[in-house]
């Protein structure tokens, strides 16, 4: 049977009684967060945490970060953002051999892997008691796979995961009704050269 993971972010939400724990929450980019954060920020105090190493070349990760920082600042400035630097050598070295893996295939699981592991290590050392990511929001991203992930990383930190499947009740289509509103740049790749034929030639690693 199908996961509905809204029905189980509905459920993690009531069973906190009006409570508001701390949440990290990993943001792939700024559209996808702005969604999220509207909704989770009725529920929880969020953490915003930028790590994206597969983000290249390293010119296009500061464009995203000052996008981050744009949404976050006419949006919700009482947000705080953490954000460790660009580390693309770490996607590099992940992705080894899985150059020519399609898209959504074994390099994205390692490059989730890689972000949600570091993530739950960072809600960990922050004192944050729930971890949640941004990236169930898009519609080309397997919500079971990052979920599975997640949870598999939280556990192994100590810190809840929230499951979650933001596309659903409109999200995605809401990320972008923010994104106009904001004026934020929405890139056209995800941010991996691997999967962006224009850009292959490219390694941005450092």
């Amino acid at each position: 049977m199908k996961t509905n993971y809204q029905l189980l972010t509905n459920a993690a939400i009531k069973a906190l009684a009006g409570r508001r724990p701390s949440l990290l929450l990993h943001s792939c980019c700024g559209p996808c967060s702005s969604y999220v954060l509207e909704y989770l920020l009725k529920y929880f105090d969020v953490t915003l945490y930028y790590y994206n190493p597969n983000i290249q070349p390293r010119a296009e990760y500061e464009k995203r970060l000052a996008t981050q920082q744009q949404l976050i600042a006419a949006m919700c400035p009482g947000v705080a953002l953490v954000e460790d630097g660009w580390d693309g050598g770490s996607f590099v070295r992940v992705s080894s051999g899985l150059e020519r893996e399609p898209e959504g295939g074994a390099r994205c699981t390692s490059c989730f892997e890689l972000r949600l592991r570091r993530s739950a290590e960072k809600a960990r050392a922050l004192g944050c008691e729930y971890l949640a990511a941004t990236l169930t929001v898009s519609p080309h991203k397997d919500p079971v796979r990052i979920n599975e992930i997640g949870a598999a990383a939280a556990e192994e930190a100590g810190v809840i995961w929230l499951p979650s499947d933001f596309k659903k009740l409109g999200g995605y289509q809401r990320s972008i009704e923010l994104s106009n509103s904001y004026s934020l740049y929405r890139q056209n790749y995800c941010g991996c050269l691997y999967a962006a034929a224009p850009h292959r030639s490219e390694t941005g690693a450092e």
